[in-house]
């Protein structure tokens, strides 16, 4: 299947319908009085997160969505059917903007989130409403209201943990192979990757995080050199990247620290909050490299690079290196996680904030005291 991860749609929420007037005419009532129902909502349009689609492909090719309109009342005390609405699957971490202002609207972050992104119009009053001591006989009706309609922008951002981050060839589609589920294209020649890919890394039973494989970047990207930034966006809700470098290049010209400066030069181009996420440097290829030599040839690259953040030497095709990695990955992604859904110090009691349940002595209560056997 294709991958879109970008769509402009049209939606248009049901009108409601309208009111009715009618008296009710029935033998030997004279003066029946008002009978007209009140017109039906207007259909409502949902987007609902579905885990099962990973592209917004089908939002490219059929972009106007329009719910139905609710009935017209009737007399009789008949009152409108409310239009059907429609609901839209949408690839779980899509953003949807209104075009025209740019302002973000909804984001669809969790498997089976339901959002009303179009509110159907609602029905006008039949004469009915309009009865009163005073007024025996009304006339007056109301047309059903509008539905809402907006002129939206979709946009993928894939939910991953970990992002790789490097220049084409530099084995980063291997990487994702050797250790997750994921089976993405793999060739000898730059761009194999066209599109994202995601894989779940399986550390232990219950213990697993998702990384996410973008096609490679090139010096000179920001001005549209190769595919551009176009997919680094999806890299922005991660919590870690690796900077994945090819240590070993076929053409003896090319010079790894060059390029890992270029690569971190383009990130910091196109979003400094991206620039500015925690980064892990992995040395790939290294099984290419004599034994003897890979030290030295490690230590120059960190020196020249001047780095000094967590630095991993692997080797993605014979998967030396990589069982360290994934599971010092996991352990800095439970703590982030961890760190996330730790209550706010400014939501708990000062009261209690330095109880400590703990050093509290309960061997002179008599509640707790052993019992006697018989």
């Amino acid at each position: 299947m294709k991958f879109v991860d970008e769509a402009f749609i049209d939606i248009a929420a049901g009108d409601g319908g309208n009111g009715c007037v009618s008296f009710r005419h029935e033998k030997y009532k004279e003066f029946g009085g008002p009978d007209g129902g009140d017109g039906g909502r207007g259909g409502h349009v949902y987007a609902v997160a579905d885990p099962a689609l990973n592209t917004l492909v089908d939002y490219r090719y059929s972009r106007r969505h329009e719910a139905k309109r609710g009935q017209h009342g009737m007399g009789s005390d008949m009152f409108g059917a409310a239009g059907d609405d429609i609901t839209l699957n949408m690839p779980v971490g899509t953003i949807i903007t209104d075009a025209d202002t740019g302002e973000v609207l909804f984001e669809l972050l969790e498997a089976g989130q339901k959002i009303t992104i179009a509110k159907g119009g609602d029905g006008g009053f039949g004469n009915l409403r309009f009865k009163s001591a005073i007024n025996r006989a009304p006339r007056q009706k109301t047309p059903g209201w509008p539905g809402e309609r907006r002129n939206l922008e979709l946009e993928l951002k894939v939910l991953a943990d970990v992002g790789l981050l490097g220049m084409p060839n530099a084995g980063k589609s291997t990487f994702i192979a050797a250790v997750s589920n994921a089976r993405p294209k793999i060739a000898d020649y730059p761009f194999t990757t066209l599109h994202p890919n995601l894989g779940v890394v399986r550390v232990g039973p219950e213990q697993s995080f998702v990384i996410a494989d973008i096609p490679g970047l090139i010096e000179g990207a920001s001005d549209g050199a190769g595919l551009g930034h176009l997919f680094l966006r999806h890299l922005q809700r991660t919590r870690l990247l690796l900077h994945v470098v090819d240590m070993a290049p076929f053409d003896e010209g090319v010079d790894p620290v060059a390029q890992a400066k270029a690569i971190v030069e383009e990130l910091r181009k196109y979003d400094e909050g991206l620039y500015n996420k925690p980064r892990w440097l992995v040395l790939n290829k290294l099984d290419m490299v004599p034994a003897e030599e890979r030290a030295a040839l490690v230590k120059d690259f960190v020196k020249r690079f001047k780095w000094k953040g967590p630095v991993f030497e692997i080797s993605a095709l014979t998967r030396e290196g990589c069982e360290p990695l994934i599971k010092t990955i996991y352990q800095d992604v439970r703590a982030k996680q961890l760190a996330e859904i730790a209550p706010d110090p400014k939501d708990i009691d000062p009261r209690f904030a330095d109880a400590d349940d703990s050093g509290l002595d309960l061997s002179n209560d008599p509640r707790f005291a052993p019992r006697d056997s018989d």
